[in-house]
């Protein structure tokens, strides 16, 4: 490892940090996809038309409440 401006990099290791770092990326994204899919059919309404035509504040932070929840649980099982 060789240090840059105090942090120590792997440079041998560049290729296999970089593709894990998209594959984590994929798999966080795809689980977003995901979670909102489910909320949008658990859901009796349009979670679109209540957040983008009615203004629905609380629609909005409740997703952003799950979506923050989701990644809190994406980046503790990232690093471990």
């Amino acid at each position: 490892m060789t240090s840059v401006l105090g942090i120590l990099l792997p440079w041998r290791d560049l290729a296999t940090l970089l593709a894990q770092t998209a594959m984590w990326s994929l798999l966080g994204i795809v689980l977003f996809a995901f979670a909102i899919w489910v909320m949008g059919k658990l859901s009796p309404f349009s979670l679109r038309k209540e957040i983008e035509q009615d203004h629905n504040v609380a629609m909005g932070i409740v997703m952003g409440a799950a979506l923050l929840g989701l990644a809190i649980i994406v980046a503790a099982a990232i690093s471990g």
